[in-house]
């Protein structure tokens, strides 16, 4: 196995309108998801980087669309990363949808959402919801292997123990000329 290349060139504190949006950026962002993140934002800060990565234009977004719109003004943490625009593409196309492959621990969750607190009904929400998602998906899924789970057939089989060879296969002559499936096995 090759040795894993680490692609990060630099960090950057730059005012958030300086960024490039991506063209192909497919993420979209709810009101709600917003909310959560202003209300993060107000009760913690700034506490995550975005990734860029240079072009001749500027820097230009791979992740952190969202935080980029939320304040232009703001100066913000910019992971800026090695790499071309094929390989921004890959990650465009991959850094979220990795993430949300990301399952939890049903008890770690819980004494988390025990633990943490907010005032945010926004937070709060948000917090619930993960269990809600997580409860729905694996209903979901359990549905869709019951529907697709194939039934056994019910079967009755009578197994005779033959002498030798000869004898099974004299045997078997007879069952099918009396109209009788059947098959030969050996162990």
């Amino acid at each position: 196995m090759n040795p894993i290349k680490n692609r990060i060139k630099y960090h950057k504190k730059v005012r958030a309108k300086e960024l490039i949006p991506h063209e192909l950026n497919p993420r979209t962002h709810n009101d709600a998801q917003r909310e959560a993140l202003q209300a993060l934002y107000e009760e913690i800060g700034f506490a995550r980087s975005l990734l860029a990565y240079e072009t001749p234009q500027g820097l230009k977004l791979i992740d952190g669309h969202l935080r980029r719109s939320m304040d232009p003004d703001m100066e913000v943490e910019v992971e800026v990363l090695d790499v071309t625009e094929e390989e921004a593409r890959t990650l465009l196309l991959s850094v979220d949808p990795l993430a949300a492959l990301a399952g939890y621990s049903t008890e770690a969750l819980d004494t988390l959402r025990q633990t943490a607190s907010s005032s945010s009904d926004a937070l709060q929400n948000l917090w619930n919801s993960i269990a809600q998602a997580e409860s729905a998906t694996t209903e979901t899924l359990s549905q869709a292997r019951k529907r697709h789970a194939p039934q056994p057939v019910e079967q009755f089989i009578v197994l005779i123990e033959c002498d030798d060879e000869k004898h099974q296969v004299s045997l078997l002559r007879q069952l099918r000329k009396d109209g009788l499936r059947c098959k030969a096995l050996m162990s």
